[in-house]
């Protein structure tokens, strides 16, 4: 070996300082890429799981409005007559002041409503519509918000690896779901 390869080698050599900045830099370099990828995902699950549980409220506010704030709204009793066609209609008889009577208003048919059986109800303004009002009122109207916490918590656990916030989620879901189910 000649002299200045034997003193490069004894001092660590310029090859080895080269390979050693240059592991040092690709591995800073993974490490920054895998946190932005980690912040990505996360901001991405992120925004998945805010948009399921702000559609879930758009879905129940159309109904849980008229059920919720019922100060100046038309409140009476619907006995439901006939049904068909994916609604139920019969008489509405006021209890609020300033309700008039009317020979037929209209419920969106479901599992919540049935023919034959008397109902509170709220008058949506402007028509001949109304939504079941009262505690069983409420949480029907609140339905979809329950399957949105239920689809929001698989995506907080298995998407953001949230594991406790996800059930968190899935048992506020499954409660306010069982609690409508209950009073309906």
């Amino acid at each position: 070996m000649s002299g200045s390869a034997v003193s490069s080698h004894r001092r660590g050599g310029p090859s080895r300082k080269h390979s050693a900045k240059g592991s040092g830099r690709g591995a800073a370099r993974g490490s920054v890429s895998v946190a932005v990828l980690r912040f990505g995902r996360v901001a991405a699950m992120s925004a998945v799981a805010v948009l399921i549980l702000v559609a879930g409220v758009w879905g129940s506010w159309g109904s849980a409005q008229h059920v919720m704030l019922t100060k100046g709204r038309e409140q009476g009793t619907v006995e439901v007559t006939r049904c068909a066609g994916g609604s139920c209609a019969g008489p509405y008889t006021p209890l609020s002041a300033g309700s008039t009577a009317r020979a037929r208003v209209v419920l969106d048919q479901s599992v919540a409503v049935r023919k034959g059986r008397t109902y509170t109800v709220v008058l949506k303004p402007g028509g001949d519509r109304a939504v079941r009002s009262g505690p069983a009122g409420v949480l029907y109207a609140w339905v979809p918000f329950g399957g949105a916490l239920l689809l929001a918590s698989v995506v907080v656990a298995g998407g953001l690896g949230r594991v406790r916030a996800g059930w968190v989620l899935a048992g506020s879901g499954v409660a306010l779901l069982t609690a409508a189910f209950l009073t309906v």
